[in-house]
């Protein structure tokens, strides 16, 4: 079986286009990012980009898509649509099809508050173990064929300020997720859990305080060797660090759309493990 696995495609509005007075602080404070940052011109293709890694997720030997968060620049209404646009049939087919939020989904109290993500992707969050949600949808399973099974994890919450970025999965979600490993119908699967933030940075060390996933080391603990694989998005960088007994495979998609660095993995399965993965470049 094969993976498609993205992350971090940032779609983003014409910010100067748009009344200061509806973007909030948060999104005032954003625009250095954007201009002086270089973001707005590193992500003006970014639909076109997700549009095309959309279209190799649709391709026969890919049996499932996944994107790992981050689908907009500061979480506006119009972002949104765009990114599902860009993903096509791919956004109506939950067997074929799994998209997490990131931190710049959830970048404003509002856009959380008012559902943004789900209003636009709630399809995408439907499980076929519904019993071990914990946190809202939250976690989601997806058995993907026979032989293995896609978990969501949410790890993005709105933070106090613009410059906080990190993540936490909660107790809640990490119980959910250890019942459901014992459920015998995972058995003989193999387990990929898609997540936004890093458990381990491209050094594989853990991520700085105020970037990384807080809980990384007891998600870990629950998924140990090659049956297992993390996949997530957060760092703008593509690595690969293999599994071991003790933790599984972690697959860092990078930023998929980011100019000059577009790519995604694709991961492979077999007998219920996760053999490894290549990295690939979108035609566009």
């Amino acid at each position: 079986m094969r993976f498609l696995h993205c992350s971090d495609v940032h779609i983003t509005e014409d910010y100067f286009a748009l009344p200061l007075h509806r973007l909030g602080w948060r999104r005032w404070v954003a625009l250095v990012e954007l201009t002086a940052g270089g973001r707005a011109k590193a992500y003006r293709d970014a639909q076109h980009t997700l549009a095309a890694i959309a279209r190799d997720g649709q391709a026969p030997g890919v049996d499932h898509f996944i994107l790992s968060g981050d689908l907009t620049a500061y979480a506006l209404e119009g972002e949104f649509r765009a990114a599902r646009a860009a993903l096509g049939p791919l956004a109506r087919t939950p067997a074929r099809c799994t998209v997490i939020p990131g931190n710049h989904d959830v970048f404003t109290p509002g856009s959380h508050q008012r559902g943004r993500f789900a209003q636009h992707f709630g399809e995408l969050l439907e499980s076929d173990l519904p019993e071990y949600r914990r946190e809202g949808a939250f976690p989601f399973v997806r058995l993907v064929g026979e032989g293995a099974a896609v978990v969501g994890l949410c790890s993005a919450r709105p933070l106090p300020t613009p410059g906080l970025s990190y993540g936490t999965v909660g107790p809640a979600q990490l119980e959910g997720l250890a019942a459901l490993l014992t459920d015998p119908r995972l058995d003989g699967r193999a387990i990929l859990v898609v997540v936004h933030h890093a458990p381990r940075n491209a050094a594989d060390h853990a991520d700085g305080w105020h970037h990384g996933l807080h809980d990384a080391d007891a998600l870990l603990k629950l998924l140990p060797g090659p049956r297992f694989a993390v996949l997530h998005g957060h760092i703008h960088r593509r690595y690969h660090h293999p599994a071991t007994p003790e933790r599984p495979h972690l697959f860092g998609a990078g930023s998929s759309t980011q100019a000059g660095n577009e790519g995604y993995w694709l991961i492979d399965v077999e007998g219920g493990q996760v053999v490894g993965g290549t990295k690939h470049t979108p035609v566009l």
